[in-house]
């Protein structure tokens, strides 16, 4: 068995543990969580899920494009977005290190019980701004971000709301969630590479138990 833990990383913390700038880490969220390391990377400027595990099978399954594990993320971006550019994401761009495959894009309303951001996002004066989500199956460097500006829509805010099944709920900046996960054998063959936990729709899925930490400001 593994143990995965789901983190809603804040604005400015880096997704790792040391820096030699003294920046905010997960050091300051997950200090008693020794031998847990980052499965993907998520944005300084970007808030949202992350997941660390203890694992080295299970971080390779999740982070490794090969997997191609799914990813959503709400952005809010400056104007008013056209059903021409929606369709751009989902066809695929041309961005500067070669094509994207095809997005999952749609209009959404504002995430519900959404945190405010500090420090807050940067408003044009009578600029409207629009939320999305948007669902890509790869994870280049700041991809979503250059997916957006290559249809005319710069973000101004990019929350990741789940990766694969796992999904970030109802989880505070700062908060976070540990779960087990039961893993194939590393001897069993198995069409179903994916890995399963104790949170899935065939299983009783325990109450969660949300531990708030203070954050450096």
């Amino acid at each position: 068995m593994a143990q995965i833990i789901l983190f809603n990383k804040p604005f400015n913390v880096l997704s790792q543990f040391t820096d030699q700038e003294q920046r905010a880490t997960l050091m300051d969220h997950l200090a008693a969580f020794k031998g847990f390391y980052p499965a993907g990377r998520l944005d300084r400027d970007s808030e949202g899920l992350l997941l660390l595990t203890d694992d080295g099978r299970l971080q390779h399954r999740i982070s490794h494009p090969e997997q191609k594990l799914e990813k959503t993320y709400w952005v809010q971006v400056e104007g008013e977005v056209e059903e021409e550019a929606l369709q751009a994401l989902r066809n695929g761009l041309e961005l500067k290190d070669g094509p994207t495959r095809p997005a999952k894009a749609r209009h959404m309303d504002p995430p519900a019980n959404l945190w405010p951001r500090t420090p807050p996002i940067r408003e044009r004066k009578n600029q409207a701004t629009q939320w999305l989500e948007i669902r890509i199956g790869e994870g280049r460097n700041r991809q979503v971000r250059r997916m957006t500006a290559a249809v005319g829509h710069p973000t101004l805010r990019l929350i990741r709301a789940a990766i694969g099944h796992w999904q970030l709920g109802d989880l505070s900046p700062g908060e976070h969630h540990l779960e087990t996960v039961h893993l194939p054998d590393k001897h069993h063959k198995s069409r179903n590479t994916n890995p399963t936990n104790r949170g899935s729709k065939h299983t009783k899925r325990r109450p969660r138990t949300h531990t708030r930490t203070d954050r450096k400001r």
